[in-house]
C-alpha cells in the first residue's frame, strides 16, 4: 500500500512499531528510523545509489536490522504543490519497493534539506561533515514531520 494520507497509513499500525524515513536522491538515499512509540526520529545512514537491485538489497538489510514495519518516503513536490519530474521519479521508486511488503507513506518534503542545512550550519558543522550527514538528517526531518502528524491521529 502506498498512500499520501496519514490516517490510512496509521491504520496499519494499531500498536505502533518502528518506521523508517527515506530521503531519495539521484545519488544517495538518506535513511532515518524512529522508536516504536513514534516519538523521535534519528538519522541512520546514507546509501550511495547504484543499480536499483543493489539499492534494494542494502535497504532491505538496513530495514531488517531495525525491525521496520513501515516506510515514510519524502515526496519532492514543487513549491505550489504540483508534481515535478523528481516527484514522478520518487513515486516510481516507492512502487519499486513492493518486494519489501511494507506500507509506504509519501510525505511532503518541501524545505527539508534547506531546514537541515540551516540547522547544521547553526551547529557549526563543517562543510565536509554536512555533506556526509545532510541526506540522513533530511530523512530524519521528513520522518519526524510524519510521526508528529501520525501521533496526532
Amino acid at each position: 500500500m502506498i498512500t499520501t494520507a496519514a490516517p490510512d497509513f496509521a491504520a496499519h499500525f494499531p500498536t505502533g512499531g518502528r518506521l523508517a524515513g527515506l530521503d531519495v536522491g539521484t545519488k544517495t538515499i538518506g535513511v532515518a528510523t524512529c522508536d516504536v512509540n513514534w516519538s523521535f526520529a534519528t538519522p541512520d545512514k546514507t546509501i550511495v545509489r547504484k543499480k536499483f537491485a543493489a539499492d534494494l538489497a542494502t535497504l532491505t538489510a538496513v530495514l531488517a536490522a531495525h525491525n521496520i514495519v513501515g516506510l515514510v518516503v519524502g515526496l519532492p513536490l514543487n513549491m505550489d504543490g504540483s508534481d515535478s519530474p523528481r516527484t514522478q521519479s520518487t513515486r516510481a521508486f516507492a512502487r519499486n519497493l513492493a518486494p519489501l511488503a511494507l506500507p509506504i507513506l509519501l510525505w511532503d518534503e518541501r524545505w527539508s534539506t534547506a531546514a537541515v542545512e540551516r540547522a547544521l550550519i547553526a551547529a557549526d558543522v563543517s562543510r565536509a561533515k554536512r555533506a556526509d550527514r545532510i541526506d540522513s538528517a533530511a530523512a530524519a526531518f521528513i520522518l519526524q514531520g510524519a510521526i508528529d502528524a501520525l501521533s496526532r491521529q
